[in-house]
């Protein structure tokens, strides 16, 4: 999810300084940093499925990284697909409206090549999808890696426990390549791929795609429309008629301070 930074490099236009005054330049030391997130989105894709069956939903996080390279953080977001599992095969009660992401690591450079290493906890708080016949407890735990180099980025998620409910699931991965292309005036556009392989479940894997067009509007303020695809099985990923792996445009705000 948008949690891997891309760091930039800034030129600094020397004039005609003195080789002395040269010396004395230095880069600013880092300093750790708290921040905060809130926004919309007319559909909540994750790896390319619909976790709202394409409705709207709110989210936001908080995130503390420390200048020695450490972070940690946590996201949230509405969820819909938990209780329309269950409605789908006609068990009441089923519930897990919300998604918690809880997540650390650490994120450092060699050479010209940054790197990011951590673990992803997704909490469905007080979700009781096990009581559906074929699945397991929707959390799921996840370790990670990813390497930046110049403007793309691969990244290596492997879930350490059941992948999202789906029984004896555990080693499943995802991998996946992005790039960002600055086309200026505040316009960012992200072309991305990635692959979901989930183990012993048929018909589960599946490959996604997007391309996001961001827009900085200053203040805090990014606007932000995707075209997201997967090539994920239909009768698989649909619940309640709806297939959540459809090919669709999704439009977000966000607010960072």
């Amino acid at each position: 999810m948008k949690k891997i930074l891309v760091p930039s490099l800034i030129a600094l236009a020397i004039g005609s300084l003195t080789s002395v005054a040269q010396a004395q330049t230095a880069p600013a030391a880092p300093e750790s940093t708290l921040s905060y997130n809130v926004g919309a989105v007319t559909d909540y894709r994750y790896r390319g499925i619909s976790q709202t069956r394409a409705q709207p939903t709110v989210q936001g996080g908080a995130d503390y990284a420390d200048k020695s390279g450490f972070y940690i953080g946590a996201w949230a977001s509405g969820i819909q697909w938990i209780k329309d599992t269950g409605t789908t095969v006609g068990v009441g009660g089923i519930k897990g409206p919300v998604e918690i992401d809880l997540y650390g690591g650490y994120k450092g450079a060699v050479g010209d090549a940054a790197y990011d290493v951590g673990f992803l906890r997704y909490e469905y708080s007080g979700n009781n999808l096990a009581k559906v016949s074929g699945f397991a407890n929707a959390n799921t735990n996840e370790v990670y890696g990813a390497v930046t180099y110049g403007l793309v980025t691969a990244k290596y998620s492997h879930a350490i426990s059941n992948l999202f409910g789906n029984p004896n699931s555990k080693n499943s991965y995802y991998v996946d390549l992005s790039a960002n292309f600055d086309l200026g005036n505040g316009f960012t556009l992200v072309p991305h791929y990635g692959y979901q392989k989930v183990k012993n479940v048929v018909n589960a894997s599946y490959s996604d795609y997007a391309l996001t067009l961001n827009k900085d509007l200053g203040n805090g303020l990014t606007a932000s429309a995707a075209l997201v695809g997967t090539n994920a099985n239909e009768p698989f990923y649909t619940l309640l008629n709806k297939y959540n792996g459809k090919s669709g445009a999704v439009l977000g705000l966000k607010y960072a301070f």
